[in-house]
């Protein structure tokens, strides 16, 4: 059965996007094939002023078709509700992220998450965004002194996710 659901993020609303980059030696796939169902905990760290992932909670199916939920709870004692809305084996994915019981949830009324993993000669380049939807009235905050702290945060996670993958890469040759 497939169900669609309207996206949090409309054509007209006015959104914060981070986006980072970065680059491995492994093709699309395989480094799609590693990140897409990484164990966040190992890879989301604290890194000031942000907490870690601690724990997910509730995800009953696999991160690999569109529609399974999970909780991700950090180490704060925070959390968030984590939706997979798209998925293209290989190349790309993309979930939403609502109810943060941390300051992102004075913050934003919802994130939307996407993944690429594009050919880059025998690599591939991996681009992920963060697309905030601020509340009212707080959109300056988050396009302000938000934007490098949470970019410094997604870097030094998807340099771990890289590792990750070049460390398996190796493993596997």
């Amino acid at each position: 059965m497939n169900t669609t659901t309207a996206p949090i993020i409309s054509r007209t609303d006015k959104t914060v996007p981070v986006t980072v980059f970065a680059r491995t030696t492994a093709s699309p796939d395989r480094a799609f094939e590693i990140i897409a169902p990484i164990d966040l905990t190992t890879v989301f760290n604290p890194v000031f002023p942000f907490p870690g992932i601690a724990e997910v909670r509730g995800q009953n199916e696999s991160w690999d078709h569109a529609g399974p939920s999970r909780t991700p709870t950090f180490d704060d004692g925070s959390q968030a509700k984590e939706h997979l809305t798209e998925y293209v084996a290989g190349q790309s994915f993309a979930y939403e992220l609502t109810e943060y019981t941390n300051v992102l949830g004075r913050l934003a009324s919802a994130v939307r998450g996407e993944w690429s993993f594009c050919p880059d000669g025998t690599g591939c380049t991996i681009r992920w965004t963060y697309e905030f939807k601020p509340l009212p009235g707080r959109r300056l905050i988050l396009a302000g002194p938000f934007r490098p702290l949470w970019a410094r945060y997604m870097q030094v996670a998807l340099d771990a996710m890289v590792h990750v993958v070049e460390s398996t890469g190796r493993a596997r040759d």
